[in-house]
């Protein structure tokens, strides 16, 4: 398949701005800046830059706790997304959710989710709205390949098949539900024949080609838009960070490690369009610098965006009083 420049530059850019970001938080972290939980993406970026290229802008988008990437491209903006998991007032979601609770109902991004399974029953029920109000969306919902042993799973895909809502269920198999791999965990390691088992249309792509996962998703969505149900997508990948910043990482071999990494989404990518006379020098030190100087910017915003006043501390605890 032939690529277009501009198109192709975007994808590239897309993966960049998550990457440093990413890069940023861990740093950040480890300077005590951000604080709670944090659960890196690196390795995963062609799933979020791929899937979300082929949505439209009001398409809701559901994610696990490792979304940091996904808010990004969904349109919130990176001082939004840094500020939050700084803890500030000028995050997403007010500085009350931290990096796991992204969340931004004009960019119909519903979630950051903390608990495994839990963005899928959300996503059934965004897409059952949307259809009931006639609204030709499609709600796009990620999580990893552990959530396929939560009930949420089946009884998701199930009402979605039987309902016929439109929904795509992209599940991110980076091989580890935390540090279990999948065949210590399920019986059933293939997560496609559990989702045909529900009715639902699966197929696996390689997670670490944004372009074969652009063309997959393009592909499946239009089915979904068209009326056709849900389907599902299964994307190989990889983490190339431990699972959260505690995680001391003593499950996986550091061999199996490095063989991913030499399958990283960019480093593949930018090969790629050099190839194809597509990518010099300049233009991508000038996708570097953009990215790196958005998220510098992103992180002065959270330096100096002010704590919630502590007067507000019961905020969206209980319903405000309606004015009849």
């Amino acid at each position: 398949m032939s690529l277009d420049r501009a198109h192709a530059l975007e994808l590239l850019r897309s993966m960049m701005r998550i990457r440093r970001l990413e890069e940023r938080a861990a740093e950040l972290y480890q300077a005590e800046k951000i604080r709670g939980f944090l659960h890196l993406y690196i390795g995963q970026e062609a799933v979020a830059a791929g899937v979300i290229a082929a949505l439209q802008p009001g398409d809701p988008v559901v994610a696990t706790y490792r979304e940091h990437g996904h808010a990004l491209l969904r349109g919130i903006s990176a001082d939004a997304v840094m500020a939050e998991m700084f803890g500030k007032a000028g995050g997403c979601s007010g500085g009350r959710g931290g990096s796991m609770h992204l969340f931004c109902t004009g960019a119909r991004l519903y979630g950051g989710n903390a608990i495994v399974g839990g963005g899928l029953p959300i996503a059934a029920g965004l897409a059952l709205g949307d259809k009931m109000q006639g609204r030709a969306d499609v709600t796009a919902v990620f999580f990893g390949e552990g959530s396929a042993a939560e009930g949420t799973f089946s009884e998701s895909l199930n009402l979605a098949a039987l309902w016929k809502l439109p929904v795509l269920f992209v599940c991110e198999n980076n091989l580890y539900a935390m540090g279990t791999a999948l065949s210590r965990s399920q019986s059933q390691t293939d997560v496609c024949v559990k989702a045909r088992a529900q009715g639902v249309p699966a197929e696996s792509v390689d997670g670490m080609d944004v372009v074969a996962v652009e063309e997959a998703a393009r592909r499946v969505v239009a089915r979904v838009r068209g009326g056709g149900g849900p389907s599902f997508l299964e994307l190989h990948t990889y983490r190339f960070r431990a699972h959260s910043m505690f995680d001391p990482e003593l499950y996986r071999p550091k061999a199996e490690v490095e063989a991913w990494r030499k399958r990283d989404p960019i480093v593949r990518f930018v090969a790629r369009l050099r190839d194809e006379g597509l990518l010099d020098d300049e233009t991508l030190r000038g996708i570097e610098e953009g990215a790196a100087a958005e998220i510098e910017a992103a992180v002065a915003f959270a330096e100096e965006s002010p704590w919630e006043d502590p007067a507000t501390l019961e905020r969206h605890l209980y319903a405000e009083p309606v004015t009849p």
